[in-house]
């Protein structure tokens, strides 16, 4: 079988995996894989889906505006559900990922029950078994349904089925929350997480939709895919990124010359790369 007869055949099975399902709340974060599972999902249940989006301090305001504009391109029902700073993620503890899931899916299951609907969804694919990820565990603990997963889909057959439909999401770098810029063990504050949301905006503006900016206290790491580093140094000579940053309370601004990882901040000293916690990072 072809990838293309293959990735046909596993899309066969999604649609009619979700469609058994009737009606479920799928957690939608705007990113990638919760974006094409909503797209999938709204022509298999139609008005049965209900698209619920968690507006976590930690969320990045760009995901929760475009996380409406699609569920509102493809005629789904959405919800904008506010939720508090969850005070077990307050430090930024190493299994944030495992308390952040555990806490956010239990309240999209007791929203579910209060409507009656069954099953609650999330975005996990294939290619999610082949990293670190605690947040698989809390899931899979709360009888979380993961459809792609179930029907074998990865990452590219999202980016190429996505693409196929002409959703504008399947070209989209992968995307994490703000907490992943941040040092386990460091405590978090509101003012910490908008001034790192305001400078990945203010920069993927400039061209660089990858970005990672590591927050260390007054000194901001930013890290682009390393054939984007010559960018950054023109766009900084073209747009003083460096005065910007410092503008928003940085000391220092530097750019990691090993460039994107996922993960960086899990690294240990004598090694060069770790799997991330929590999916990308």
């Amino acid at each position: 079988m072809t990838d293309d007869a293959g990735r046909i055949e596993r899309y066969r099975r999604l649609l009619a995996d979700l469609g058994g399902l009737q009606s479920a709340v799928l957690a939608f974060s705007g990113g990638l894989d919760s974006s094409f599972l909503l797209h999938a999902a709204s022509r298999a249940m139609g008005e049965g889906l209900t698209a619920v989006t968690l507006d976590t301090p930690y969320a990045p305001r760009a995901e929760i505006a475009e996380a409406a504009a699609l569920a509102g391109r493809l005629g789904v029902r959405h919800v904008v559900l506010p939720v508090p700073f969850p005070e077990a993620l307050r430090d930024n503890p190493p299994e944030r990922c495992y308390l952040c899931k555990k806490a956010l899916f239990a309240k999209l299951l007791e929203l579910a029950a209060g409507e009656g609907i069954a099953h609650v969804l999330d975005g996990t694919n294939q290619d999610d078994l082949g990293d670190h990820r605690p947040g698989l565990r809390a899931l899979a603990e709360l009888g979380i349904v993961s459809p792609l997963l179930s029907a074998g889909i990865g990452k590219a057959d999202i980016r190429a089925l996505s693409r196929q439909a002409g959703l504008p999401i399947w070209d989209k770098p992968s995307g994490a929350c703000l907490l992943t810029r941040l040092p386990h063990g460091r405590r978090v504050t509101a003012e910490e997480l908008k001034r790192i949301d305001t400078a990945e905006t203010w920069l993927r503006s400039l061209g660089f939709p990858a970005v990672r900016l590591r927050s260390h206290g007054d000194l901001a790491r930013l890290e682009v895919p390393r054939d984007q580093a010559p960018a950054v140094l023109e766009a900084d000579a073209r747009h003083d990124i460096d005065a910007k940053l410092k503008a928003l309370g940085y000391r220092h601004v530097t750019l990691d010359l090993a460039g994107y990882r996922m993960g960086s901040l899990n690294e240990k000293p004598d090694a060069a790369s770790v799997p991330p916690p929590c999916g990308d990072a």
